[in-house]
């Protein structure tokens, strides 16, 4: 009988161990990984949406009236300053450059004999040779005299700057366009006949519209210290074509004009790049990044760890110091890289999630493990 109680009361003391060995530990909390946010120095960049444009345009017209004799450089080829274009028929030009050399050598052999008549009769007047008018209208004639040779002088300019008009040159070096006239045709200076046209394309410009609340809004910014601008002879420009390629030099902001479009609320900015390959044509459409500025205070996310709620606000989750998760809108408006930046909604110092965000909701007890910072664009570009 006693061996049977024995039984039973070591069976009963089994069956409890077995029974707390079978017992399910307490659950951990979910593991997170965050970063902390730290202000740093980060460049204010600005993209618009612009258009390039020759750097210089000449429009080359005809400056004397003719027959075209011949066409001197290749449509689509480049040319230099002073090249000729085009030849109009000379003969009638040099035929009166050469009337106009006869007729002042006439006028200047009339002021010969007039100046020696003069001479005379100032030493005849003296002796009572001539009369007091008959000198007076010597010198008169001789005015008359030096005048035709100033009025021949000036016929002499105009017949040689003619002439040489019908030598139709380029006057910028550049890239010629179609020929809009052909040998045999008939030019025109008082109608100004267009001939071609040569346009620079090397440097080139890209000419770029910013709405003028943008503008506003960054002069704020300037004025409030929170922006440290660079200033037009510093700031850099990058380029993306119209194929999403991105253009490989750099260019710099000229100007930024002061009157704002009351069609459009938009003021124009102008950049200049290099071109020496000729990639950039005129009116082709680009978008630009502009570095305006730096703003010192600015805190960098990781994009995975910023999402967007029903309304479109951005939204993070943070850890706070009792290790528990708390949903925070924040302002970010823009990326760097692979960053939000965010101008509100964050502190420095505040750690966010940055994976395991669909683990945890508000309020959850967490365990945190540091990811890497992020860093900033100019060292990730």
């Amino acid at each position: 009988m006693n061996r049977a109680l024995n039984l039973l009361a070591a069976l009963f003391v089994l069956g409890g161990c077995v029974n707390a060995k079978q017992a399910p530990p307490a659950p951990q909390p979910p593991e997170v990984s965050v970063v902390t946010v730290r202000k740093s120095a980060v460049p204010v960049v600005t993209e618009l949406p612009g258009r390039t444009s020759a750097y210089l345009v000449a429009q080359v017209r005809a400056r004397v009236d003719g027959i075209v004799l011949k066409r001197e450089f290749k449509e689509g080829g480049d040319v230099k300053a002073g090249q000729r274009l085009y030849q109009i028929d000379p003969a009638p030009y040099r035929a009166t450059l050469d009337s106009a050399l006869g007729t002042l050598q006439k006028a200047q052999a009339n002021l010969a004999a007039m100046n020696a008549q003069a001479q005379r009769y100032k030493i005849l007047l003296g002796g009572n040779g001539v009369g007091r008018q008959e000198y007076d209208n010597a010198i008169a004639a001789q005015g008359q005299a030096a005048a035709d040779v100033a009025s021949g002088t000036a016929a002499v300019q105009t017949a040689r700057i003619n002439l040489g008009y019908t030598d139709v040159v380029s006057p910028i070096t550049g890239r010629t366009g179609p020929s809009l006239v052909t040998q045999g045709a008939y030019v025109q200076a008082s109608a100004a006949t267009l001939l071609t046209m040569v346009q620079q394309i090397d440097p080139i410009y890209a000419d770029l519209t910013e709405t003028s609340v943008a503008g506003l809004q960054l002069r704020r910014d300037v004025a409030s210290g929170q922006l440290k601008v660079n200033g037009p002879d510093q700031a850099k420009v990058t380029l993306t074509l119209e194929d999403g390629s991105r253009y490989a030099a750099t260019g710099t902001l000229q100007f930024t004009d002061i009157t704002v479009d009351p069609g459009t609320g938009s003021v124009t900015m102008r950049a200049v790049f290099p071109n020496p390959d000729h990639v950039l044509l005129p009116g082709m459409f680009v978008r630009a990044s502009i570095e305006q500025g730096v703003n010192d205070n600015a805190l960098l996310v990781p994009q995975q760890g910023v999402t967007h709620d029903p309304s479109g606000h951005a939204t993070v989750l943070v850890v706070g110091p009792d290790n528990k998760v708390e949903l925070r809108a924040i302002q970010a408006t823009r990326t760097l890289g692979a960053n939000w930046v965010v101008d509100g909604g964050l502190k420095d110092g505040e750690r966010v999630i940055i994976s395991g965000v669909q683990k945890v909701q508000p309020g959850t007890l967490v365990r945190t493990v540091d990811a890497s910072a992020p860093k900033p664009l100019a060292q990730t570009n």
